[in-house]
């Protein structure tokens, strides 16, 4: 598990190899990731938006951008924890993820974004 914090906004990560959901031949290996969101601070906020950077051994880089996290933009309030569940295809056995979580103080509405610490995934036997 990696875990970074951002103005009050705990982020913990969690990642697994999914080879029931992979093909090695056709180079297809899924890994899922589980995010945990706490708050931590004083005041409450609202997801609004992910943007991810993916990386694969062979070189290959994309980006995933969009509206809030498996189609919610969820409000915590101080000490609230939301969690959810993600995947990620890459067409080699070892890759990384990072991004950051855009963020509003819903007190003031002003943004703020917090970091998405990196992670790395391997396919389970090459850890051997």
């Amino acid at each position: 598990m990696v875990i970074a914090t951002t103005a009050g906004i705990k982020i913990s990560v969690k990642n697994f190899f999914r080879p029931e959901f992979s093909d090695l031949r056709k180079r297809h290996y899924l890994f899922s990731y589980q995010i945990q969101i706490e708050n931590q601070s004083g005041y409450a906020v609202q997801l609004l938006r992910r943007h991810w950077h993916i990386f694969d051994s062979s070189g290959e880089y994309s980006e995933a951008e969009g509206a809030g996290v498996v189609g919610l933009q969820p409000v915590l309030r101080p000490n609230d924890i939301h969690e959810y569940e993600s995947a990620c295809n890459l067409t080699t056995e070892m890759g990384k993820m990072h991004g950051t979580y855009l963020m509003q103080r819903k007190s003031d509405g002003s943004t703020f974004e917090v970091e998405i610490p990196s992670f790395e995934m391997f396919a389970s036997y090459r850890m051997n």
